[in-house]
């Protein structure tokens, strides 16, 4: 992620999927380094409150916005799309839900903010390789994951390509197929 960051550039990185809030902030790193007025917006269906409030008191909290609601509900997306309407370079970084149907409309809501040359990463590719015993009870699995949306979504644009350079310096990673660069505005 820092090499993508950093060749791309990004004015604004879309990261759905808090968690702790590791991500955000190491997107934030990278963005400071680059300085201007770079952003990166965290959405979460639920950001616990010690999560937010470590959140808002780092000391890079200024570059760093949360966005707390279902990554593909309406009025989440509006504010994404009204955050992003005057960057001209975004990168969208998929990593909340992972069952095939969510991913599948990640993947149609997002993937528009994304011009040639950026990227849209989607995460936890790897769960359709995964034994059933790891998944345990979640609603992914084999067959219903981020991959099989991944190859959906490839079957139906021509504006993304699965970046298999960076895939193949990772040798390992969490998002085989998932590094969707676009090639087309």
């Amino acid at each position: 992620m820092q090499e993508i960051i950093w060749a791309t550039r990004p004015d604004l990185i879309i990261e759905t999927g808090v968690a702790h809030g590791g991500s955000v902030v190491f997107s934030a790193s990278l963005l400071e380094l680059m300085g201007g007025d770079r952003q990166v917006v965290g959405i979460d269906v639920e950001i616990r409150p010690h999560n937010r409030a470590a959140l808002e008191q780092h000391p890079l909290a200024h570059r760093i916005r949360l966005i707390e609601g279902s990554s593909t509900a309406p009025s989440v997306l509006a504010q994404v799309q009204s955050l992003a309407a005057n960057k001209s370079r975004v990168l969208v970084l998929l990593d909340s839900n992972h069952t095939c149907e969510h991913v599948r409309q990640e993947l149609r809501l997002y993937s528009p903010l994304v011009k040639k040359g950026s990227y849209l990463v989607v995460f936890d590719t790897d769960i359709e390789h995964l034994p059933a015993d790891l998944i345990g009870n979640r609603p992914w699995g084999k067959g219903n994951n981020p991959m099989t949306a991944v190859k959906e979504f490839l079957g139906k644009t021509d504006r993304f390509v699965v970046d298999e350079e960076m895939e193949a310096k990772l040798l390992i990673t969490v998002a085989p197929c998932g590094y969707l660069k676009c090639v087309k505005d």
